[in-house]
């Protein structure tokens, strides 16, 4: 896809967030609804955005306008934590973290050595996230540097921003799918010279978990990380209580999980950590000293019967909060069922999750969580120009329930309760339209 895509012009109703913040509460104070509104784009960057009144002057007579009057526009959606290697896996019957790592996960890993085979999986998931109005993501693949180049050639097709990165695993899993500390290391360098920074690619230093790297593994990613100190580190934390436990066994001179990535340089700005659900409070307090990243995963939290991210908790502390879908533990692509399960997950622990809040967390908390909240996130101007069409009356029972919707906040809680990939009717990526749902008649 050409990157000269000239100037777009979007009309419709918008609604985003107008700036990060660091507390629930203030984030009703930052909506922006715009009823009848125009985005200008040019070069796959906002240029002008605001009331179609005011910007219709700033249109060229040969300019053709976009129009979506029923629809609602928001800035795309944000995933920051999926697995691609797993999008064949999803659903998998009956186990729990570990058990489900070596029943189903690494066997299906196995298959990404083979580069077809990664090509043919990688184009179906970039797909995914299009028709599911994800427009960013931080994406773990494989050990297998094939699987790397076969997920950046295939976001490249629609110049989509995607961070990811090779697994790095050189012990507790099968032969096949173990590197070397060296080798991991080599092998990382040479994906972070060849992508980090190409179009808008970005990578990041992946270890599966602490469990599955040695300490001198972890070091040559605390390493990498020194030689690269703009690159991303992303892995898991804190997901199962045996988990823990067994992290304690295997590195018992540390204080705990956290303080493993801690002591070996890999927490920080642009390290992001996946679950973090049963964090201790020493551990939220160095998420938050070193301003690291929570991707809250809440259908594979509770798919794999981990048990309750406590947001709230997150939000006290001032720790960065993004959603991730975590395919395929997590059970949908798509962010509107992810925040349905976030909202129950919030209500089982006597707290409520705002569809203002909900809208935050999938858009500008992702891109603050990303450290991308410069670039994405919302409609400032200079921004990219990614954002979703969203179809709010998709089926019958959408139709009736948003015609008794008090006000755009009950509309958009109705829409993320039940709403799914049937309500995103266009995804633009850098201004330009990569997704439209094919509708009869």
């Amino acid at each position: 896809m050409s990157s000269q895509n000239s100037k777009q012009a979007i009309r419709g109703r918008f609604l985003d967030i107008q700036s990060t913040v660091t507390q629930a509460a203030d984030i009703a104070n930052q909506v922006r609804y715009i009823e009848d509104g125009l985005l200008i784009t040019e070069n796959g960057k906002i240029t002008w955005f605001g009331t179609w009144k005011e910007g219709e002057k700033h249109l060229p007579n040969t300019l053709k306008v976009e129009h979506y009057p029923e629809q609602l526009i928001v800035p795309g959606f944000i995933d920051t934590h999926i697995h691609f290697p797993q999008t064949e896996m999803i659903g998998a019957f009956g186990e729990q973290l570990l058990e489900w790592l070596n029943t189903y996960t690494f066997p299906t890993e196995i298959q990404f050595k083979d580069r077809t085979y990664a090509d043919k999986i990688a184009h179906f998931f970039v797909e995914e996230l299009l028709k599911n109005g994800t427009t960013t993501a931080l994406v773990f693949c494989t050990v297998h540097p094939e699987s790397v180049d076969a997920l950046f050639q295939a976001a490249e097709r629609h110049q989509m921003r995607l961070i990811a990165g090779k697994v790095m695993m050189d012990r507790h899993a099968p032969d096949e799918l173990l590197d070397t500390p060296e080798q991991a290391y080599s092998e990382s360098k040479a994906l972070i010279e060849k992508w980090h920074g190409k179009g808008r690619a970005l990578y990041a230093i992946t270890p599966r978990f602490a469990p599955t790297s040695t300490a001198e593994q972890l070091q040559k990613a605390g390493q990498l990380k020194a030689e690269y100190p703009d690159v991303y580190v992303h892995t898991h934390l804190s997901e199962n209580k045996n988990e823990i436990s067994w992290v304690k066994e295997l590195f018992p001179e540390q204080k705990g999980y956290l303080d493993v990535y801690d002591h070996y340089g890999l927490t920080g700005q642009r390290s992001v950590f996946a679950h973090c659900v049963h964090l201790e409070e020493h551990e939220w307090d160095c998420m938050h000293q070193t301003d690291s990243a929570i991707a809250f995963c809440p259908t594979s939290n509770l798919f794999l019967g981990s048990g309750l991210f406590p947001l709230k908790k997150a939000w006290d502390k001032q720790v960065k909060v993004g959603l991730g879908t975590d395919i395929g533990a997590g059970t949908s692509f798509c962010h509107l069922q992810t925040l349905n399960e976030a909202y129950k997950v919030q209500q089982l622990q006597g707290e409520k999750l705002s569809a203002f809040e909900s809208l935050y967390l999938a858009t500008l908390g992702g891109a603050k969580s990303l450290d991308l909240d410069d670039k994405l996130g919302n409609f400032n101007l200079g921004k990219e120009a990614d954002f979703v069409v969203l179809n709010l009356k998709a089926t019958a029972l959408q139709k009736l329930r948003q015609e008794h919707a008090k006000n755009i906040e009950d509309a958009l809680f109705a829409l993320m309760t039940i709403g799914d990939d049937r309500n995103i009717q266009a995804t633009y990526i850098y201004g330009q339209k990569v997704y439209a749902q094919i509708t009869n008649g």
